[in-house]
């Protein structure tokens, strides 16, 4: 008897500032072969406290996500997520 083990590959989220998500294409080796792959975005899982809330956040943000957290402010970009309808 022979048991096989599948290991799934976690889905990566979309950042929730961008709203990026993975891409997909070919990965073409020296003999032209092509097959399939995926780009990841580095999504990273934040926490911020939103003043205008009084409550801490959980957000999944890419790298760019959070620096425009930094340039804009949490509050700002809160309330953009919040204006197209999604939870926070």
């Amino acid at each position: 008897m022979r048991i096989i083990i599948k290991f799934s590959r976690m889905s990566r989220q979309r950042c929730h500032v961008t709203g990026a998500v993975p891409s997909f294409g070919h990965s073409i080796s020296h003999s032209h072969r092509r097959t399939k792959r995926r780009w990841d975005v580095n999504i990273q899982r934040k926490r911020y406290w939103v003043p205008s809330m009084g409550r801490h956040v959980t957000l999944h943000v890419s790298t760019k996500g959070i620096r425009i957290i930094d340039r804009d402010g949490i509050d700002a970009v809160v309330g953009r997520i919040l204006a197209r309808g999604e939870k926070v």
